[in-house]
């Protein structure tokens, strides 16, 4: 039954449909298209199939003008509303139905295969969607009337829920162990009993030469620098007397013009015995 909410759809429309009056069917097998007059159609008509709401019709309408010559209802598909021949898959027989309730059987033909196609995926489609709607129905019937889940707390009914520690305290980290901990590099394995660590490896003796070459000259060991090495405000070292020279070698430096040149000149050499030949 169709109520005032559904509202009409077109599923199909076939501009030229031929139509004829069939003869009586004589057995039970079926009809047969080779017994109607196939080159001279009673009528050449344009065909609609609509639906509204879970009804499905098909209407015979004038070609040029519209006007609706018969209407046949479809209960179900494949039915006794609409029969395939047996001889042919481009004609059916369709029942018609007035206003007044009589009911007469006629037959209709497509030119074109695929038109024929079309009109039945059109009416499997249709009825196959309302099979799928049913089924919905039924299920949520059956949800409806089954005893519902009760999910809500009782009179007097609580729950405790851990979330975690309340000092806050964070776990800690686990310390990188492996190539990660020594920089990409992979750890060094101890040697087995009784044998002698043959010492670093070449990468880990080059960046520890520096280091020792830093560390002996700051411990008192050869000085690269001579005397400006060691630093000039120290206050636990004493500072460097300065003696005046001796009166002979005063004496000749003011015999000569090049005197003081001379001393300096020594005092030069003598200084740069104290360096460290490289």
């Amino acid at each position: 039954m169709t109520t005032a909410s559904d509202y009409e759809r077109v599923l199909l429309v076939k501009p030229e449909v031929h139509v004829f009056r069939i003869p009586p069917r004589t057995t039970n097998r079926g009809y047969r298209a080779a017994d109607w007059k196939l080159d001279s159609p009673d009528w050449i008509s344009r065909m609609k199939v609509m639906a509204i709401g879970k009804e499905c019709f098909i209407c015979i309408e004038d070609k040029n003008s519209g006007e609706l010559f018969a209407k046949a209802p479809i209960p179900s598909y494949p039915g006794e509303a609409v029969e395939s021949v047996l001889d042919s898959s481009r004609y059916f027989v369709i029942r018609i139905e007035d206003e007044s309730g009589k009911k007469a059987f006629i037959g209709i033909g497509f030119q074109d295969r695929a038109d024929s196609f079309d009109f039945n995926v059109a009416l499997q489609d249709h009825f196959k969607h309302l099979k799928q709607e049913q089924q919905f129905e039924a299920e949520s019937k059956k949800l409806d009337t089954g005893p519902k889940l009760d999910l809500g707390f009782k009179e007097g009914q609580t729950i405790t829920i851990n979330i975690g520690k309340k000092d806050g305290a964070s776990k800690p980290r686990s310390r990188p162990t492996g190539a990660a901990a020594s920089g990409g590099q992979p750890p060094l394995l101890l040697p087995p009993p009784g044998v002698k660590p043959l010492g670093l490896p070449p990468q880990a003796a080059s960046q520890e030469a520096p280091a020792a070459a830093f560390n002996q000259s700051s411990s008192g060991g050869p000085d690269l620098f001579g005397a400006s090495s060691q630093p000039f405000n120290n206050p636990s070292q004493p500072a460097p007397a300065f003696s005046a020279p001796p009166q002979n070698q005063a004496q000749q430096g003011g015999a000569s013009d090049w005197g003081d040149f001379t001393s300096a000149k020594s005092s030069s050499n003598n200084s740069s015995n104290n360096w460290v030949q490289f």
